[in-house]
């Protein structure tokens, strides 16, 4: 990290949807010139102030200026902080420069990407680096992949603690979930699409549950495509839209953190659903796409929306003899944004503050390898998320 910093945290992409969101966040919850020191950051100082002012904000908040294909802008940018929290995507498209300067600077850094091909690539290029200068590079910090990285790990640590052992086996099950999606994940969405159709060997990652573990494969998982009856969860599954990005995430922090779960562990991320399907396909989980009028960048759910949306995942660890625990993580705001804001701000501040260098040296991290005690404790006192054990 660098050795004196201006600010404690960096937004950077704040004119953005979801960046403005998580500066709300930090306004509401902490102020300006506190406990923690943040400031804004994006390419133009005069959306910067735009948004500083929609959000009420003072007129002493920091606005930094950095344009995210300007090296040496943001080498100048993150030596300024302890955290850069990103939401500037298609990562893939702009995130590339700021996790190099990260890396190099010892910056600790936190996005919300769900790219897990560029995530892939990023370890590649990055990861010595990180490494050599103690940054800690947390991607995958909103809904993407904390509910559930975090819920398997904390349905693990009950399991440690009630049966014996960690399972070798976890079924994530999202038993209810309502929200929209903004502009922004729909462009990211059609970035990783074009860059299979660039590269065929990029489908091939995707499809890979070891894909984020180099030089580790595990056994085969479980079909998470099929639909049908799950006589241990008690319900009806299907496939779930982002199962793709977060078992990724998943066996990441296994392999991180040295495989407590054991070489063989199988998780698996599905729907519930009331019954066999009759028409088709299930419904996507209670996500709104926007019928004929998808949102543009810039664009997402309103604040009656967000305010309403929810979600409730149930983790069911299962050990080899058959004996089962259920666990929870529920979410008090739509998932993408609302909560995601929430989570992703309180990530930056849990490196800043909460996790040390000893307890996390520099590398690539998933957010429950690199912070899970911190954030079972700020997440629900600070970001609306509980975590509890059902039985």
């Amino acid at each position: 990290m660098p050795t004196a910093v201006e600010f404690d945290a960096i937004v950077y992409g704040a004119t953005g949807y979801t960046g403005r969101l998580v500066a709300e966040h930090l306004l509401k919850t902490y102020g300006v010139g506190g406990a923690v020191r943040w400031a804004m950051a994006g390419r133009s100082e005069a959306k910067l102030a735009e948004v500083r002012d929609l959000i009420g904000a003072p007129a002493d908040l920091p606005l930094v200026v950095a344009d995210a294909h300007d090296p040496a802008a943001l080498e100048g940018m993150v030596r300024r902080t302890k955290v850069v929290i990103t939401t500037a995507g298609p990562y893939q498209l702009y995130g590339s420069d700021l996790v190099a300067a990260c890396a190099k600077a010892g910056t600790d850094y936190v996005d919300l990407t769900g790219e897990s091909n560029w995530i892939a690539a990023m370890i590649a290029a990055h990861e010595a680096a990180a490494k050599a200068s103690g940054a800690r590079i947390v991607f995958s910090c909103g809904f993407d992949s904390i509910p559930f990285d975090m819920g398997v790990w904390f349905v693990q640590r009950e399991a440690a603690a009630r049966l014996g052992a960690p399972a070798p086996r976890v079924r994530g099950r999202v038993r209810d979930m309502l929200g929209g999606l903004s502009g922004g994940t729909m462009a990211s969405g059609m970035a990783t699409m074009a860059a299979v159709q660039k590269d065929r060997s990029i489908g091939a990652l995707l499809a890979n549950p070891f894909a984020l573990t180099p030089g580790f494969t595990g056994p085969a998982q479980p079909d998470g495509d099929k639909t049908y009856e799950d006589t241990v969860t008690g319900s009806w599954v299907a496939s779930f839209m982002m199962a793709g990005i977060n078992t990724k995430a998943v066996h990441r922090t296994n392999f991180l953190l040295g495989h407590p779960w054991g070489a063989d562990f199988k998780y698996d991320e599905m729907l519930m659903i009331p019954g066999p399907p009759k028409d088709g396909a299930p419904p996507a989980a209670g996500f709104d796409f926007g019928g004929a009028n998808p949102p543009k960048p810039g664009e997402g759910p309103t604040k009656a929306e967000r305010d309403a949306g929810f979600y409730d995942i149930l983790f069911i660890a299962e050990t080899a003899d058959g004996r089962t625990l259920r666990a929870a993580v529920k979410g008090d705001m739509d998932p993408g944004y609302g909560s995601t804001s929430k989570m992703l701000a309180e990530s930056g501040l849990a490196l800043a503050f909460d996790v040390s260098r000893e307890m996390t040296p520099g590398g690539c991290w998933t957010s429950a390898a690199a912070m899970a005690e911190a954030l079972l404790k700020r997440l629900p006192e600070r970001a609306g998320i509980t975590f509890h054990v059902e039985g």
